[in-house]
């Protein structure tokens, strides 16, 4: 049975037409009757399951929300990006290109996570943060402020990149390890254990720090 159709409120997104969507049953936190955001197709947003689009968000182009994710905010999901699980996609975020995001992760903010990248498990994007390439951020990793993770970069365990930090090529920080401020880390560097890179620090070629760099 679908749970939701589409409404007479349509609006052009880069060429593309977009509907309205409203509950047909009530599922998960949705009442039937409830106004959702907007999608281009239904294949946009699966009819199993109860993922849903909230608010004025948008997903379009080949995209797909499905599973129990939840896109909200002025959110825009697009391209042939999916966002599934128990993901949660808000605020002025934006996921597309091949990006997958799943599990319980979290992207919000002005965030922005595509390409082939991948965020899932518990893991979170947010602020001004940028993930692409083929990089993943997962585990209870968070890629916060303006920092950059793209390549074939890892970030997991409980890692944080934040500020205006760097991280790229096949690079792994992972652990509690913390890359801040302008640090860059990249090569095949590793970052790891309790390592705080702040500052103006590089971590760059075969480069393993498990101790502090200011």
């Amino acid at each position: 049975m679908k749970k939701y159709e589409f409404t007479d409120e349509k609006i052009s997104v880069g060429g593309r037409v977009l509907h309205r969507i409203r509950a047909l049953r009530s599922f998960g936190n949705v009442n039937k009757g409830d106004l959702g955001g907007l999608i281009e197709k239904e294949s946009n947003l699966s009819h199993i399951g109860d993922a849903w689009i909230y608010d004025n968000a948008v997903a379009y182009g080949n995209a797909k929300v499905f599973g129990n994710a939840w896109v909200f905010g002025n959110a825009r999901v697009f391209g042939y990006a999916r966002v599934s699980g128990e993901a949660f996609v808000f605020d002025n975020a934006e996921v597309f290109g091949n990006a997958r995001v799943f599990g319980y992760a979290r992207v919000s903010g002005e965030a922005f996570v595509f390409d082939n990248a991948e965020v899932f498990g518990n893991a979170q994007v947010c602020g001004n943060a940028e993930v692409s390439g083929n990089t993943r951020v997962s585990g209870n990793a968070v890629v916060s402020g303006n920092a950059v993770v793209s390549g074939h970069a890892k970030v997991y365990g409980d890692a944080r990149v934040s500020g205006n930090a760097w991280v790229a090529g096949c690079a792994r920080v992972y652990g509690n390890a913390w890359v801040a401020g302008c640090a860059r880390v990249y090569g095949h560097a590793k970052v790891y254990g309790d390592a705080k890179v702040s500052g103006d620090a590089e971590v760059y070629g075969y480069d393993k720090i498990g101790g502090d760099v200011i």
